[in-house]
This record gives structure tokens, C-alpha cells and sequence, in this order.
């Protein structure tokens, strides 16, 4: 368990999950990292921490510097479990005494999480010593927790950016000029639009504010707590994030379904071909097939999100109703919707499904579409004007 040097006294002494898939019902297909890093100044910091059951390889990587036990401070800028689950059994090993700085929601948030623990918390203030250098403090509220907050090392130009910017993303390597964009590039997309896309408001203003405070040209290296570290190029995530806060459709729709004897997939694939025709780049998804979070990454970018279901005892299907819950709790901004599907001798579910895009402020420019039983061609000509309709939306953007 090496330690990887970044900058002189300035070490990643995370932990590595080769084996993760479900991060609270988020797809991690290549897994994540916990990074944690060491600044050995007169005040020895460790700046954040890792997922309980990893504590012996952040120990490890710190032994390998310095003994853990010389460790004076530590540092939490985001209190979600997996990057402050290892606290308790670190703050015991160095030592129950030394100082445990956090944002007043994090001090908080970590009180209630562990609740018995021996922990000297203390509120950070603007900034915190450590001896011939110092950290300085940004709170982030609501990017993506209240008690989030950004530590910055002016001297180094060095941003400890907790959840922002990173990615879930297990490799042997650390940072960004040792993997391509076309491999990390997708992965930090689908990390922004399944945690972080209910807070661009939030970021396009502390974007708007960091910029205007003239802290950008001062950053040189960016050190997120998930997936690599931004050292060849941190001016590029920064241009995706000011890029992909604007939640600016592409003309590209999504079509995402589930079926149940295989006509709701029938009109699925149908619709498909009609935007294709109609010049719309368009991506066709089973909800049996692919996962939800997966589908929620095509969605950001797309201009439109047509949503097929059956329906089982007067309602929609239930994977359907599970995308859709997902779905709602990012607030998703400028998307066009539609609902289609196939159904027996109930037809609820498309009109469910309508009503649940309408409530997430979905602009619906056609009704639903059903056609009962097993559709046949001379059923299609609804579906025909719903791919036309969806078009010509999205065409006027």
C-alpha cells in the first residue's frame, strides 16, 4: 500500500474499490476510489478520510511517510459515509485528542453519524494553520450536502474539492495525463448527472463566484475525493462543469422502456426509426437491459425523454416507475417528454407515465400514445405523429 507523491509534503494516501457496483443505487461498473491525502508541514494534516472497512489501507499509505501517530490534524470537508466512515477507528489510532476540523453542518452531521465516538471536533474558521503554510476555507452548501466546503493551499495552488469533479472510476493510476479523456470522460459525465445535476444552480454560481474573486488562474491542481487527480489540465473539468451546469439539450432523444410481452418494445422500436428518420440522434434502452443510471447519463444531453410502459394492475410497470422516481429526484431542466405504450384491458400506465413528467416540469407537446393489444402497422400512424411532433420540438431549440 504505497503512498503516491503529487507535490513536495503533499501526498494521496487514499484507498482503492476494484469491486464496488451499486453506490446507493448508482451503477459503478469499474468501481472508485476514496482519496485521501497527507500535507506534511509543521502540522501534520490529513485532509479527508475513506469508507469504513478501507482504514488500514489509508494507514498503511501514511505509515509509509510518516507513523500515523504523528498525524496533528485532520481535515473533513464532506461528511457522507464514504469519505468519513474510516474517521472513527483514524481519529482513535492517532489519537482521540487531536483536533477533527469541519464545516458547523459537517460537525454536526458527523455528531449524528457517530453518535459515542471519541472525537475532538472543532468548526473550521476562514483558514487553519499548519505551521509554514496554511488552508483556506470555502463553503460549498448544497454541492452536493450542507456541510460541504472546498480547502484551497494558496501557496501550491492546490484544490481539495471533495465530491466536485470527481468520477467513480477504479485504475492503477492517479492522474489525469495518465488516462485518456475518451476513457475518464464518460465516467466524469455520468458522475455529474446521477449526484450532481439537482445542484447546478448551486455550482454555476460558486463557478460564477470563484471566478469573479479571480481564485481560477490560482488553481493548479485539483484533488477530488472520488476517481483522478487534476494536474495536467484542471482548466478542462473546470470547462465541462461550466459546460454541463447549463443542462443544455443536444438534438438527441432517449427512448426507455419496459415491455412485457414484447408490444410495448414493438412500439418502442418503431419510434425509434421514426426520429432517425426525422435527423434525431436517438438511444433505444430496456429498463430489463440497462441500468437506470446508466440511462439517466444519456438523458442529461438529450433534448427529449420518451418513456414507453404497459400496464400491470392499473398502473405503470414498476421498473418503469423506479426510473422515473430516480429520474425526478434530479430536476432535470429542458426536457422535452412523452409517454407511449401497449396495453390489454387497462390502459393507466402511459397516462401515469404523463402525468409524472408533467410534474417534473417536462414540456409535453403530444398526449400519450397507447394501442392495445398486439400492435400491428396499420395501428402505428399515432406513433408516426409522435415522432414527428417530438422532431420538430426538438428542432426548434
Amino acid at each position: 500500500m504505497e503512498p503516491i507523491k503529487i507535490l513536495d509534503n503533499l501526498y494521496w494516501v487514499g484507498a482503492v474499490d476494484y469491486d464496488i457496483r451499486d453506490f446507493h443505487g448508482y451503477l459503478t461498473p469499474r468501481g472508485s476510489t476514496y482519496n485521501a491525502y497527507l500535507i506534511v508541514d509543521e502540522k501534520i494534516t490529513l485532509i479527508d478520510s475513506v469508507r469504513h472497512g478501507f482504514e488500514s489501507e489509508l494507514l498503511s499509505r501514511v505509515s509509509k511517510i510518516v507513523d500515523p501517530k504523528k498525524i496533528d490534524q485532520v481535515v473533513s470537508n464532506h461528511a457522507e459515509m464514504d469519505h468519513s466512515g474510516g474517521l472513527p477507528e483514524i481519529m482513535k489510532y492517532i489519537g482521540s485528542e487531536k483536533p477533527l476540523y469541519a464545516s458547523a453542518m459537517g460537525v454536526k452531521n458527523l455528531a449524528g453519524q457517530f453518535k459515542g465516538a471519541d472525537i475532538n471536533y472543532k468548526t473550521v474558521g476562514a483558514n487553519l494553520s499548519l505551521g509554514k503554510d496554511e488552508l483556506v476555507f470555502v463553503e460549498t452548501r448544497m454541492i452536493h450536502w450542507p456541510d460541504s466546503m472546498f480547502s484551497f493551499l494558496p501557496s501550491k495552488g492546490v484544490l481539495f474539492s471533495q465530491d466536485g469533479f470527481g468520477m467513480h472510476l477504479a485504475t492503477p493510476e492517479r492522474f489525469d495525463d495518465e488516462v485518456c479523456e475518451a476513457i475518464w470522460g464518460p465516467y466524469a459525465l455520468n458522475y455529474f448527472a446521477n449526484i450532481l445535476t439537482p445542484y447546478t444552480t448551486q455550482i454555476s454560481n460558486l463557478i460564477q463566484k470563484v471566478a469573479a474573486d479571480g481564485l481560477i488562474p490560482k488553481i493548479k491542481y485539483i484533488l477530488p475525493d472520488h476517481g483522478l487527480i487534476w494536474r495536467k489540465d484542471p482548466g478542462r473539468i473546470l470547462a465541462l462543469y461550466s459546460e454541463w451546469v447549463k443542462q443544455a439539450p443536444k438534438r438527441k432523444a432517449v427512448i426507455v422502456f419496459d415491455t412485457m410481452w414484447h408490444s410495448t418494445e414493438y412500439m418502442a422500436r418503431e419510434l425509434t426509426d421514426y426520429l432517425a428518420q426525422q435527423g434525431i440522434e436517438t438511444r433505444y434502452f430496456s429498463l430489463k437491459n440497462q441500468h437506470r443510471s446508466e440511462v439517466v447519463t444519456e438523458c442529461y444531453e438529450a433534448a427529449a425523454i420518451l418513456v414507453g410502459t404497459p400496464t400491470i394492475n392499473n398502473q405503470h410497470f414498476p421498473s418503469v416507475a423506479d426510473f422515473l422516481c430516480y429520474v425526478k429526484s434530479l430536476k432535470m431542466k429542458n426536457k422535452i417528454g412523452a409517454s407511449f405504450g401497449s396495453y390489454g384491458w387497462s390502459g393507466e400506465g402511459p397516462k401515469l407515465v404523463q402525468s409524472e413528467l408533467q410534474s417534473m416540469g417536462f414540456e409535453l407537446p403530444s398526449p400519450e400514445v397507447r394501442i392495445q393489444w398486439v400492435p400491428e402497422e396499420k395501428d402505428l400512424e399515432p406513433l408516426k405523429v409522435l415522432g414527428k411532433t417530438i422532431a420538430e420540438a426538438i428542432k426548434k431549440l
